[in-house]
């Protein structure tokens, strides 16, 4: 029997398969959670001939379900509904994201937060085959879904639950009768008009602009853009679990719709409640209610859309070559990164003037750094700024959500100056040894001893001789005198170079104290790292281990 197991996430499910005969679970890459998630499980469910699933259900330390396990059963009611005849296991999970990145890191050095949920569903797939009953065909340690039971609208009542009619009460004077009838329907009609008038001003838009565009994917591949504020489209996301309540607060928060009990009872008149689609959309104020849920009815068009990864460590030029080979004009690219940005991430990267504050940073790099790593989805023609924008927005989410600015000052270290050493050290090492590293840099910032750092001298003799021309050994690399090399350049480089991942940035702001004395770092041979107070200790490593690694070419 074939089985699917899935490590389901708000952003990523994970999947893994299994054939019982042979009780062995492989990792089986990610699908996005856009609102085509159901159909890409159903078309992997038929090419790999199964329809019985395992989905891991997460609980607390004390073995309660929690408000992820109530999202994970809402995704397994869907999947039921979208395969009628699929056959859903939970399986208890603990630690599993934990575990797996254990694994990942002792396969490889860099991988993707995709690949960390791929790795999770194949352990939980794995836990479930453990207890296939190869005579029954049945999982015996795994619960089985069930079919939500709808409740009855029946309502019995007995003898003694009768209500008892109140005696009629006696007639009043015909005139009185007639008078009290006719303000009821007064008020009735009065109160109906307005209520009307109320419920159909709502499904208007919340603003009549005229715009350029008529639609995102319109917008989105212009070179124009629009000078009116309220017709620039907005990213609003559905997620899974969102309730219609929810989505109706959502969409009045961000202006796009004037109520949210409208929306409510649009919804309930057209029917429409169950049927708005997971995704995110976009909109603007300009649309009418109507619209707008028509919109979710029909999904995001996945043909409509691409995704583009970032990894973190990958540079402007890899970044660059990326967009390239989708499609855009290398022209183009380059404008857009040598463009001036005015956002909060990029505080120190311009002076006053709007010129590079640095100027030994060349332009066509003043981006790096800035770029975070993440999956990211747009519209097919999305201009190359709105791209970058995003990514902004992204890595300030992260700076802000760590309180990052503050615990850097904590260090002595601007935002600019934290992003370029966390840039540095996520060449340098891997998550585990980033700490470590962060506080060896830290400590030679700190008395003026130069970083030293090869990966540094590395990326100056790409800028400098991007073919390596004249700089073709080690010896002529690290003797660039690019104020990059920090081999004999002491502080910092002029500028990151490379997209740091969360890791780097928090052990720029956390660095390990173990390592308080240290003054030198190097990854041996066994891909341990190896620390030192003295140059002389560090040559005994380099000695006991290091043979190999440190005589790779830069």
């Amino acid at each position: 029997m074939n089985l699917i197991g899935l490590d389901v996430g708000t952003k990523r499910i994970g999947v893994a398969k299994a054939d019982t005969s042979t009780k062995i679970a492989i990792p089986d890459g990610f699908i996005l959670v856009n609102g085509q998630e159901f159909a890409e499980i159903a078309r992997t469910a038929r090419l790999y001939n199964t329809s019985v699933f395992v989905i891991g259900l997460p609980r607390n330390n004390n073995g309660e379900e929690t408000q992820q396990s109530a999202y994970v059963r809402n995704f397994a009611h869907q999947l039921a509904q979208t395969i009628p005849n699929a056959r859903i296991y939970f399986q208890d999970e603990s630690l599993t994201s934990v575990e797996a990145e254990r694994r990942l890191k002792e396969r490889k050095r860099n991988y993707e937060k995709g690949e960390i949920d791929s790795e999770s569903a194949a352990i939980i797939l794995q836990d479930c085959i453990e207890h296939f009953n190869q005579k029954t065909g049945k999982i015996e340690n795994a619960n089985m879904y069930q079919e939500p039971v709808a409740p009855s609208n029946t309502t019995v009542t007995t003898e003694e639950e009768k209500p008892v009619k109140a005696p009629k009460s006696p007639k009043k004077a015909g005139h009185v009768v007639l008078f009290v009838f006719l303000g009821i329907l007064i008020l009735v009609a009065v109160g109906g008009i307005l209520a009307y008038n109320w419920y159909m001003n709502a499904l208007d838009p919340v603003s009549n602009a005229n715009c350029k565009f008529e639609t995102a994917i319109d917008a989105a591949s212009s070179t124009e853009n629009d000078t009116v504020a309220e017709c620039e489209f907005r990213k609003f996301n559905v997620n899974t679990n969102d309730s219609i309540d929810s989505i109706a607060e959502n969409l009045k928060e961000a202006g796009l719709i004037k109520d949210a009990l409208a929306f409510k009872i649009y919804n309930k008149l057209e029917g429409t409640e169950s049927q708005l689609k997971a995704g995110q959309y976009d909109f603007r104020p300009t649309m009418n209610l109507p619209t707008i849920v028509k919109q979710m009815v029909e999904g995001v068009a996945a043909t409509n859309v691409f995704n583009f990864t970032i990894l973190p460590g990958e540079t402007v030029a890899d970044i660059k070559a990326k967009l390239i080979k989708l499609g855009y004009k290398a022209d183009e690219v380059n404008a857009a990164f040598e463009k001036h940005y005015d956002h909060k991430l990029l505080n120190g990267l311009y002076s006053a003037d709007g010129s590079l504050a640095n100027n030994n940073q060349p332009l066509s790099v003043q981006l790096e750094g800035y770029i975070y790593g993440e999956t990211y989805q747009f519209y097919i023609g999305e201009k190359v700024e709105k791209i970058l924008t995003t990514t902004f927005d992204e890595m300030w989410d992260v700076i802000e959500g760590n309180d990052l600015v503050n615990k850097f000052a904590a260090r002595g270290l601007t935002l600019r100056e934290g992003i370029i050493l966390a840039s540095i050290i996520q060449k340098e090492a891997n998550p585990n040894d980033m700490p470590g590293v962060s506080q060896v840099f830290q400590n030679r910032i700190r008395i003026g001893m130069a970083l030293g750092s090869d990966v540094t001298a590395s990326y100056a003799a790409d800028l400098t001789d991007p073919n390596r021309e004249t700089l073709i050994d080690n010896l002529s690399i690290l003797a660039n005198e690019s104020l990059y090399n920090t081999r004999i350049h002491t502080g910092l480089t002029p500028g990151p170079i490379s997209s740091p991942s969360v890791s780097a940035l928090l052990a720029v702001a956390n660095p390990d104290g173990a390592h308080a004395h240290d003054l030198y770092f190097l990854t041996g041979d066994d891909g341990v790292m190896y620390y030192s107070d003295t140059e002389a200790g560090h040559q005994q490593n380099i000695y006991d281990h290091c043979q190999e690694m440190c005589g790779v070419s830069l």
